[in-house]
C-alpha cells in the first residue's frame, strides 16, 4: 500500500538504500547528488577475493562509506539486530538496486513502500540475469522497470518502465552500462513521484496477458555458458555477447591425438553462413589473422579469447604462439 507524502520536499523524505555492486552505485550516487536524504544503505557483508583472500568491501559500502551515510551489512535479512537497526534509521521509503531477494518483514516497513529497480520490461525476464538472457535470446529491445515488491520474486505492481534498443554488436557489458545510467534517471523520477503520490501501480498480470510468452532469466550456471558448436551460428554468437566481458562464455580446445584439453573463453566473435560440410568445432585458420570454428551452418570466427593461465588476447596474437591448428578441434 502506498502513502502519498503530500508535497514532501526531497531533504525530509528519509531513503535507505539497498544494493551491493557498481551497477547499484550509479542510483544511489544520483540519489545523494540530486538532495535526497540517504538515511542508510544496506549492502552485502565483506568477503575474501583474490589470490590473497584480501577482505573486499561491496561497491555500494565503498560509496556510501565515503559520504559518511550510515551502512548496514546483514549476513541474515531476518536477524533481529538488524531489523532494529533498520527501524531505527526510520525510512519513508527504501529503493533496492541488484540486491537480494527481501523478506516481508523489511519491504514492509517503510510507509511508502519499498522498490526495485529491474533490468528487464517486466514481465518479461524476471530472474537474476536479466541483461545476459535478452541478448543470450537474440533481443533486439529491452529496458528497465521499477516496480513496488510482493512476496514473489520480481512480481510486484510496475510503477515506470523505460526501453532500451540491444545493437546487433552490442555485449552486456555494453548494456550493462547504458542501463546502469539510465537507471539512475528512472530511478529518481520514481522516487520523486512515490513522494507526491502522483503514480499508479499496474499489476504484471494485466501486462502478461498482452505479452508473448514470458522468458525467464535464471541464474547463470557454468553448463550455460558453455558453446556447443552443434547449434546454429546466431545462437553462439548471442551467447558470446550475452556473456561479454563477464562470466564469459567457453569452450575446450581438444587434440584428439592426446586427448589433452585446454579451456579457452571466448569474448566475442563474429558469424558467416555456410554450407561446409565439417564437424561441428573443427578448426579453419590461416595461422596469422583468422581462426574459425565449424557450427551447424556457418563458421564462427574468433576475434577476443583467452586461453586457461594466459591473459586476453587478440586473434592474431594468439595465432602467434599456437602452432600445428590443425590437430585441434573445439569441443
Amino acid at each position: 500500500m502506498i502513502n502519498s507524502f503530500s508535497m514532501m520536499k526531497q531533504k525530509d523524505l528519509r531513503i535507505v538504500f539497498m544494493g551491493t555492486p557498481e551497477f547499484a552505485v550509479e542510483s544511489l550516487k544520483a540519489l545523494v547528488e540530486n538532495g535526497y536524504n540517504v538515511v542508510g544503505a544496506i549492502t552485502a557483508p565483506d568477503k575474501p577475493s583474490g589470490r590473497g583472500l584480501k577482505v573486499s568491501e561491496s561497491a555500494v559500502k565503498e560509496y556510501a562509506a565515503s559520504l559518511r551515510i550510515p551502512v548496514l551489512q546483514p549476513e541474515k535479512l531476518k536477524n533481529p539486530e538488524f531489523l532494529n537497526q533498520l527501524a531505527e534509521l526510520k525510512p519513508d521509503l527504501q529503493v533496492i538496486v541488484a540486491f537480494r531477494m527481501l523478506p516481508e518483514v523489511v519491504w514492509n516497513l517503510p510507509p511508502l513502500g519499498t522498490f526495485n529497480l529491474h533490468a528487464s520490461l517486466l514481465p518479461q525476464y524476471r530472474g537474476a540475469a536479466p541483461l545476459n538472457w535478452a541478448i543470450i535470446n537474440g533481443e533486439t529491445e529491452t529496458g528497465l522497470t521499477t516496480f513496488l515488491l510482493a512476496q514473489e520474486i520480481d512480481t510486484g505492481n510496475i510503477l515506470f518502465q523505460e526501453k532500451e534498443p540491444i545493437g546487433v554488436n552490442d555485449t552486456v557489458g555494453d548494456l550493462h552500462d547504458r542501463m546502469m545510467a539510465k537507471g539512475a534517471t528512472l530511478v529518481l523520477k520514481t522516487v520523486d513521484a512515490l513522494a507526491q503520490g502522483q503514480v499508479q501501480p499496474v499489476r504484471q498480470d494485466v501486462l502478461s496477458t498482452a505479452t508473448r510468452e514470458l522468458k525467464p532469466a535464471p541464474k547463470l550456471t557454468r553448463e550455460t555458458m558453455r558453446l556447443e558448436w552443434a547449434k546454429p551460428g546466431d545462437q553462439i554468437r548471442n551467447l558470446i555477447r550475452g556473456l561479454s566481458p563477464y562470466p564469459v562464455a567457453w569452450t575446450l580446445l581438444r587434440n584428439p591425438e592426446t586427448g589433452q584439453e585446454t579451456e579457452m573463453k571466448v569474448f566475442f566473435a563474429e558469424y558467416e553462413a555456410a554450407n561446409h560440410g565439417k564437424l561441428p568445432g573443427t578448426i579453419l585458420s590461416d595461422g596469422k589473422k583468422y581462426l574459425k570454428a565449424a557450427c551447424a551452418d556457418g563458421w564462427i570466427s574468433l576475434t577476443d579469447l583467452q586461453l586457461a593461465g594466459k591473459k586476453r588476447m587478440k586473434v592474431e596474437e594468439f595465432l602467434r604462439g599456437f602452432k600445428e591448428f590443425e590437430k585441434y578441434i573445439f569441443c
